[in-house]
């Protein structure tokens, strides 16, 4: 007999579960080694019920939690019933479950009474995985195969016993083994400790009603998300958005999707985007659905709560052989570029169908910049940075500057910590003046920093995009600012493309600075007072305030009321 709904169990449940894989979350980012993982945080945490269907994800990344029923089905498939207390699984593969390379998957199944209880779920991005490009997240693979070591399903622990062969090949193919390692045992950490956690959930509620209340609480999220979707209105909403190109090829690159509302469902429809490209920016289907999956939650409200049953009314046509699923050997390394820009595209056509609700286009997507080589003692070094930026100006106010994007959740990395750790100097780190998006709410600045080498030598390697077709802006608000690559900015200064890979040398300085994020509405619209405090603060210029927003200063810092309404008059 089915049992009936209880509201206050379900929700003391679901807090339990958010609060143990955020507690694994915070186990990584204590125990971590790479600064990709302990500053920058990019990892996930979840559960997963016994069937792989996804019950709890931490408060990480969104584009790696929406790939967790994908991993999870290969790793079932491939394993079955060879399910043993004690086991632990690896992968990274972006053809059998994985996203791309350096996101490596650490799943333990849990046993409690010699029954198989539940998956604990961690992904991390490693610092390096081998491959052509330090870092594993460079653009100029042309396959797969170059990208770095490549980890199908397979168990790093047998009941209990570490694979100690499989530990050699990865220490044996990665430039930092001790950041890799370490990262490795950090996510071990947070299964282990999610292990006790749970355990306690068993004693309480006995495995048998445990399993009945996951599954009534993946139902319960499904009926949120289903009203939800049914409180908007039917009808399709077409957006297309561009990336500039692959590192290859000229672009554009279109993303192009249709959203579907109909009913209580909602359909993401890709066909017409363009087929996968030569570079490594193909984004596998489980980081493509997963875009999708982060987006639509943005308009399911915060009551729904954050597992896979918010995901069953969403349907994702992705047609084989394009840059949103692509067929092997194509290379994905750099496949967050494309994640970001199906994001962007989604929420345009989100914004057709609740204006009131979604911002104009953030910066883009982040920057990855990676930076490796060899110290005078021949000891390798890898830096690896996902530089975020700002977002863009929204209906009710403007957007936040030095704000992640909303499919991902990245910190900031201390300039401190990078100087202590790595022979790199940060020269320059801060706002852009008059870069926003203008609008009546206006988008974020774009950000800057600069690096100086302190090596003889290294290669750097970047994933960048936004330098030709801008972060738009919505409702009458102005697109944002391009990206910018500039090599020794101050001396004979090299504009870089948005995707190269190249030789650097002792003193040289690269500047990146991040798209501006777009504008919301009329810019003429702008509160006066809000565009004197942008001058004030040294975000807007005394001219742009005049000649986009039509508000004029006065030299003693005051707004020039008469001359003000003239000129919006105008």
């Amino acid at each position: 007999m089915k049992r009936r709904f209880d509201p206050l169990g379900t929700e003391i449940l679901k807090n339990a579960l958010e609060s143990l894989v955020d507690e694994m979350a915070m186990t990584v980012l204590r125990t971590a080694y790479s600064n990709n993982l302990k500053n920058s945080m990019d990892f996930s945490t979840a559960l997963c019920q016994p069937s792989g269907e996804l019950v709890a994800q931490g408060l990480t990344l969104p584009l790696h939690l929406g790939s967790v029923p994908h991993a999870m089905q290969s790793i079932r498939a491939t394993y079955g019933d060879d399910t043993h207390p004690g086991d632990v699984f690896i992968l990274n593969d972006p053809y059998a479950g994985g996203t791309h390379l350096p996101d490596i998957y650490v799943v333990k199944p849990i046993f409690w009474q010699d029954t198989l209880a539940c998956y604990l779920v961690t992904i991390a991005h490693h610092a390096d995985v081998g491959g052509k490009v330090a870092g594993g997240n460079g653009c100029d693979a042309t396959e797969i195969y170059q990208e770095g070591i490549r980890i199908p399903p397979l168990k790093l622990y047998h009941a209990g016993k570490p694979n100690e062969s499989l530990f050699a090949l990865i220490e044996a193919n990665v430039r930092v083994p001790r950041l890799v390692l370490g990262d490795l045992r950090a996510q071990l950490a947070a299964c282990h400790m999610g292990e006790r956690r749970v355990t306690t959930l068993f004693e309480r509620y006995g495995l048998p009603e445990l399993l009945e209340r996951f599954d009534a609480l993946l139902d319960y999220t499904e009926r949120l998300a289903r009203q939800a979707i049914a409180a908007l209105p039917d009808g399709e909403y077409t957006f297309t958005d561009y990336l500039d190109d692959d590192g290859f090829d000229p672009g554009p690159i279109p993303i192009t999707v249709a959203v579907r509302v109909h009913g209580d469902s909602i359909t993401a429809d890709f066909t017409g985007t363009a087929p996968q490209v030569r570079g490594g920016i193909n984004s596998p289907i489980p980081f493509s659905r997963s875009a999708v999956y982060a987006c639509v939650r943005c308009l399911l409200g915060e009551e729904v709560p954050n597992n896979e049953g918010y995901f069953r009314p969403i349907e994702v046509i992705a047609p084989p052989g394009t840059i949103v699923n692509p067929r092997m050997p194509a290379p994905v390394a750099a496949r967050g570029l494309t994640g970001f820009r199906i994001a962007n595209a989604v929420l345009g056509a989100l914004a057709q169908l609740a204006p009131e609700r979604i911002p104009a286009c953030e910066m883009g997507g982040d920057t990855g910049v990676s930076i490796g080589g060899y110290d005078a003692a021949g000891t390798p070094f890898v830096y690896l940075e996902f530089l975020y930026g700002s977002s863009g100006g929204r209906p009710w106010g403007d957007g936040t500057d030095g704000l992640t994007s909303i499919v991902v959740n990245f910190s900031n990395n201390p300039v401190e910590v990078v100087e202590s750790e790595l022979p790199l100097r940060l020269e320059r780190y801060g706002y852009v003046p008059d870069s926003e998006g203008a609008g009546q709410y206006r988008g974020g600045l774009s950000l800057v920093r600069e690096y100086r080498l302190l090596e003889e030598t290294a290669t750097l390697q970047l994933r960048t995009d936004r330098h030709k077709h801008l972060p738009y802006g919505l409702a009458g608000g102005q697109a944002g600012t391009p990206t910018q690559n500039i090599l020794n900015p101050d001396g004979a200064a090299q504009v870089l493309s948005s995707k190269p890979t190249l030789t650097i040398r002792r003193d040289d300085v690269f500047r990146h600075a991040e798209a501006g994020a777009g504008g919301w509405g009329n810019p003429l619209e702008r509160d006066p007072a809000l565009v004197l405090a942008d001058v004030r603060n040294e975000k807007v210029s005394r001219q742009r305030a005049r000649s986009v927003y039509g508000v004029a200063i006065t030299p003693a810092g005051d707004i020039d009321w008469p001359t003000t309404e003239q000129l919006r008059r105008r």
